[in-house]
Order: C-alpha cells, then structure tokens, then sequence
C-alpha cells in the first residue's frame, strides 16, 4: 500500500533536536549515576516533622543514591499517637519495626459504567499491628496509622508511578500537631 498524498507528513518547517538531547542526557545521567553512593550512613539520613508525622527518609531521589525506584522512611510514632490521614495513587507497604497499634484503611470504590466516579468507603476497614508484621496499602487507599505502644514503621513504596507523573497525594488531614509548612 502506498500513500498518495504525503503533503500532511512533509509539512511544517520546525527542527528540533529532542533526539540528540535524550541521547545526551542518557549519557550524562549514566556518568553521574557512576558517581553517587551504594550506601547512605544513619547519620546522612534526614529527619522530618511532615504532616505525615516525624519520619527520618531512608531513601529518597533527593538523596542523591542509586536507587531509581524505591522510596522509604521510618515514621516514629508515641503510644496514643496517630499518622496524617491520606491516599496517594501508588501501593505502599509497612513494616512493624518495633511497637504496636492499628491501620484504618478506607478503601477506594470506582464505577466506570456510564461514567468515571469514584468514592472512598465510609466505614474504614481497621487492621492490627505489631512488631514484625507488615501492612500492604493497595492504591487509592486512605489510610492512617495509630500507635498503642511506641511504635516505628518502615514505609516503603515504588516511585516509579510518580516519575510516570501520577504524582497525586492528597492529605486528607495532618498529623496532630503537624501543618503543611511546619519543618
């Protein structure tokens, strides 16, 4: 099969060099990515008073690692004490380091019948911790942590669906005591 008319694919007279410039920056990134750390100290790691609560990030791409994928961090939570309440469009999972208490998880419900509409359960679905185990948080989900026992949890998620520019979190409500510009 032949095309007659390539008047449509022949026209416009702007050149660009998106091409080249990927090719480039490939090259740059593998130079640099040769160069950045396998390891990163207790020490190096940085503490946050989010309004997720005080985490300490354990790998994060502003940390400069070779990790491309991963993002995680230790929150740090009192007895009685709670995380923010949020969802974010990526799975997450905990693990119990030590300590004890409860997730509330309020599952995502969507329809896409007619038309797109999603909604999140009313009634959240409540799941016990403690140290060794770990809590799976499936996608869309808003969940929160609580502490009954001192409790620190090892939060790891992938963040890959963000660099795909799925980047939503929304926080429904901050941790007590937390705002959104508090450092």
């Amino acid at each position: 099969m032949t095309f007659e008319d390539k008047r449509a694919a022949l026209s416009g007279s702007g050149t660009c060099s998106f091409h080249a410039d990927d090719i480039a920056a490939s090259k740059d990134f593998r130079d640099r990515y040769a160069t950045l750390p396998n390891v990163v100290k207790a020490e190096e790691m940085p503490w946050e008073r989010s309004p997720d609560g005080l985490i300490k990030h354990l790998v994060h791409h502003r940390l400069n690692t070779r990790e491309c994928c991963v993002e995680a961090y230790m929150q740090f939570l009192k007895p009685g004490e709670r995380s923010g309440k949020h969802r974010h469009m990526w799975e997450e999972i905990v693990f119990v380091v030590e300590g004890s208490g409860y997730d509330l998880h309020w599952d995502m419900r969507f329809e896409c019948l007619e038309t797109f509409k999603w909604e999140w359960a009313e009634v959240p679905k409540k799941f016990e911790w403690k140290q060794g185990d770990y809590v799976y948080i499936p996608p869309f989900t808003t969940h929160q942590h609580f502490a009954s026992a001192e409790a620190r949890l090892s939060v790891m998620s992938n963040r890959m669906v963000k660099e795909m520019g799925y980047d939503w979190f929304d926080l429904v409500e901050p941790a007590p005591g937390f705002e959104l510009n508090q450092q």
